[in-house]
């Protein structure tokens, strides 16, 4: 397999330097979905503390960031081969960048490629109303809305890197961009 690039190419190369870099170790307290909200509102804090003096933007970047982050993280958590997940976010102008790393076998890489040509390839608001309207018909066993929610409500620029890792693995990278407000103490 060659490495694929899907979505926002300017993000793959982007220097995390001076953020946070956290890896969950896959060992005897088995990566779970309780650790992915435990991480993305320990991220949230850190990262918004420049925005504290002003409770308002605070409150939006905590959000916005937190939200970013579960969702990258549970996805990561959910397919993931066990393995550690990699984790680096960082503030860089007016934006939040998350990029969360993490191996995949090459069924569920086949699989996220399609879905994400079918994301790339339209208005990720219409596929956001569409999947809740699927969701309401179906038994709810999946959602979908996570990264759509992201696309077109946070206005996320986002790029997967799939790229071959030992035998049988692929290396999925995800990063994230969401815009935070202008005005913060920094």
């Amino acid at each position: 397999m060659a490495r694929k690039i899907y979505g926002s190419a300017e993000l793959v190369d982007l220097n995390f330097e001076g953020g946070a870099r956290l890896t969950l170790i896959d060992g005897p307290l088995q990566l779970g979905w309780r650790h992915s909200g435990v991480t993305s509102d320990f991220i949230a804090e850190v990262m918004a503390m420049p925005f504290a003096s002003k409770k308002e933007s605070y409150n939006d970047v905590h959000h916005s960031i937190s939200y970013l982050a579960n969702e990258l993280i549970e996805n990561a958590v959910k397919f993931r081969l066990p393995a550690q997940i990699e984790i680096e976010a960082c503030l860089s102008g007016t934006e939040f960048l998350l990029r969360v790393r993490n191996p995949i076998d090459g069924g569920t890489s086949q699989v996220f490629q399609r879905k994400l040509d079918q994301i790339l390839d339209e208005d990720p608001g219409d596929l956001l109303i569409r999947q809740i309207e699927a969701n309401a018909l179906s038994d709810g066993s999946t959602s979908g809305l996570g990264l759509l929610t992201l696309l077109s409500d946070y206005g996320a620029k986002m790029t997967w890197e799939f790229s071959p890792h030992e035998t049988d693995r692929i290396m999925l990278t995800t990063t994230a961009a969401v815009a935070v407000p202008l005005t913060s103490n920094l």
